[in-house]
C-alpha cells in the first residue's frame, strides 16, 4: 500500500533538495571520506519588551559585541513610574491602617477581624508595589547572553508591540552546521563525532562535533515509499563548530565525514 511521504515542514523543497544532494568521494578509492553539502544556521536570541511602548534609547547596533547584562534598549516609562508612585502611597496608607488596628487590638478596643483585614490589605499593597516596580524595571532591557547583535528591528521613536523583538543576538555556541546523509550511512555516525568543515574562503582545518541526529527520515525529492526508492531517504545531521567565529550564518559548507584529527584548540576546549 502506498504511503504519503513525510512533510518537509517549513524548509523550501528546493533548498532541501540542494543541501541533501550527495557528493561523490573526493577520490576514487573507498578510503577517501565522502563530502556532503550543508549550510550554517543559528539559534538567535530575540530580545523583546513585555509590554507595548515607544523605544527611547538603543544602546547597540548590528555587529556590536555585547556582554551578558549589558544595556540594550529602554522604552518610555511614564505610566509605569506613575503606577509605582500610586502603589507607594497605597502602601503607606495600608501600613498606617495596620498600625492602628494592631494598637487597638493590643489595648482591647479593636477586633481581631479588623486586625486581619488590615493585615491582608497591607500584604496586597506590598504585592502591588512589587509588581509595579517590576514592570518599571523591565522597561530597561539588558542582554541575556554574550554574543553579537545580528539584527535590529526597531529604531528610537518607533512603537514596539508587546513580545516583538527589538533586536536579535547570536551567542557563538548557538551556531551549527546542518547537512543530510543517506540512510545507509546513518549507523556509522555517532553523537559527539567530529566532522571536517570546509567552505570558500574558510581557513583550513575547521571541525565540528555532531550534536543532533534526526530520528525521522525525509525524502528528497518527495517520492512514494518503495524498495527501489529507499536509497533516497536522508537524515538531518547537526554539528556544533569548534571555531564558530570563523563561520557565518547562511554560509554554504562542505562536510566531510570520517575521523579527523582534532585541532589543538578544539582539544583544549573539551
Amino acid at each position: 500500500m502506498n504511503m504519503q511521504p513525510p512533510r518537509l515542514g517549513r524548509r523550501p523543497a528546493a533548498l532541501l533538495a540542494l543541501v541533501a544532494t550527495l557528493a561523490l568521494p573526493l577520490a576514487g578509492c573507498s578510503e577517501e571520506p565522502k563530502v556532503y553539502q550543508g549550510w550554517v544556521e543559528a539559534d538567535l536570541i530575540f530580545v523583546a519588551p513585555d509590554e507595548v511602548g515607544r523605544l527611547q534609547t538603543l544602546a547597540a547596533k548590528e555587529g556590536d559585541h555585547v556582554e551578558a547584562g549589558a544595556p540594550l534598549f529602554t522604552l518610555d516609562d511614564d505610566l509605569q513610574a506613575a503606577e509605582v508612585n500610586m502603589y507607594k502611597a497605597q502602601l503607606e496608607n495600608a501600613e498606617s491602617a495596620f498600625s492602628r488596628a494592631d494598637t487597638l487590638l493590643k489595648t482591647r478596643t479593636g477586633t481581631q477581624k479588623a486586625y486581619d483585614e488590615a493585615e491582608a490589605a497591607l500584604r496586597t499593597a506590598r504585592a502591588r508595589l512589587v509588581t509595579a516596580q517590576t514592570r518599571l524595571d523591565r522597561r530597561r532591557r539588558v542582554s541575556p547572553v554574550t554574543g553579537t547583535v545580528q539584527q535590529v528591528y526597531y529604531r528610537p521613536g518607533e512603537i514596539v508591540p508587546a513580545d516583538r523583538p527589538v533586536l536579535a543576538i547570536l551567542p557563538p555556541e548557538n551556531l551549527k552546521v546542518r547537512f543530510f546523509v543517506p540512510e545507509a550511512l546513518l549507523p556509522s555516525i555517532r553523537h559527539g563525532e567530529r566532522v571536517r568543515v570546509g567552505c570558500d574562503g574558510c581557513v583550513a582545518g575547521l571541525t565540528a562535533k555532531v550534536s543532533f541526529i534526526a530520528r525521522q527520515a525525509e525524502f528528497t525529492p518527495p517520492v512514494i515509499y518503495s524498495l527501489e526508492e529507499r536509497h533516497k531517504l536522508v537524515y538531518l545531521i547537526e554539528a556544533k563548530p569548534d571555531d564558530p567565529e570563523k563561520l557565518r550564518v547562511g554560509q554554504p559548507v562542505d562536510v566531510a565525514l570520517g575521523t579527523p584529527a582534532p585541532a589543538k584548540a578544539a582539544e583544549a576546549r573539551k
